[in-house]
């Protein structure tokens, strides 16, 4: 059937096409900008560990990283039976030294055990080996199980040897003293990668093939990218 388009049935057709465009527009850059906040929250994040005066450990060793892992916000929660969760963005090092990504994560993990309030903690992990960068290429990863992980030294510990696949430090505040990432399952958050590329992209195509780009994780990219040189 036609449909003289200065007919009424025509120009509801009309109308349906341009509200459907509307919500189109509206919501992908929505998703965009949401993944964006992370990149930018996690930019802030690593900023703050670099000019942490207790994290030499951290600065000395961030050139030998075979991946960043930055979670700007982990909550952690629960009373007798307890958990925490979160997002986070990788960086890894290629064989030419660039840093590619990011590539997005979600972190959780259970506990059980006393435990009382809420805590909201900042995470940075340093990749230290090829077996704990291609566990992150994988569906997913429990650190301590599948990889070794290790509170990242401190204040007077900054000159203690480390040699596990992970090396985790964290800040928070709130009636926790800290966060240990032990027992935590690490996944790639897929729908937020294809939403940030703008098509289906895995870690692996974007860490390490190299065949998703988004410049506005460049910025990032090079404040690792500085501070590994700063290191040597």
């Amino acid at each position: 059937m036609q449909i003289n388009i200065g007919s009424p049935l025509a120009g509801k057709k009309w109308l349906a096409l341009i509200a459907v465009s509307a919500v189109v527009g509206v919501s992908v850059p929505a998703v965009a900008q949401e993944q964006q906040a992370l990149v930018t929250s996690a930019q802030t994040t690593f900023a703050d560990f670099v000019r942490d005066p207790d994290m030499n450990w951290f600065r000395a060793n961030v050139n030998r990283a075979r991946g960043v892992l930055i979670s700007p916000e982990i909550v952690k929660a629960g009373w007798i039976f307890g958990g925490s969760g979160g997002r986070a963005v990788l960086y890894s090092r290629n064989a030419q030294g660039k840093w590619e990504g990011p590539a997005f994560y979600n972190i959780g993990a259970a506990s059980v055990g006393f435990q009382a309030g809420l805590s909201v903690s900042q995470t940075v992990t340093l990749v230290m080996t090829e077996k704990g960068l291609n566990t992150l290429l994988a569906n997913s990863v429990k650190l301590g199980g599948d990889a070794s992980i290790a509170a990242g030294p401190v204040g007077a510990g900054a000159n203690s040897d480390v040699t596990t696949d992970f090396v985790a430090f964290s800040r928070s505040k709130g009636l926790y003293g800290g966060l240990n990432l032990e027992g935590s399952v690490i996944s790639p958050a897929n729908d937020w990668n294809t939403a940030y590329y703008g098509k289906d992209v895995l870690p692996p195509d974007i860490l390490v093939r190299g065949v998703a780009h988004n410049t506005q994780g460049d910025q990032l990219a090079a404040d690792i990218g500085r501070a590994a040189v700063v290191a040597r």
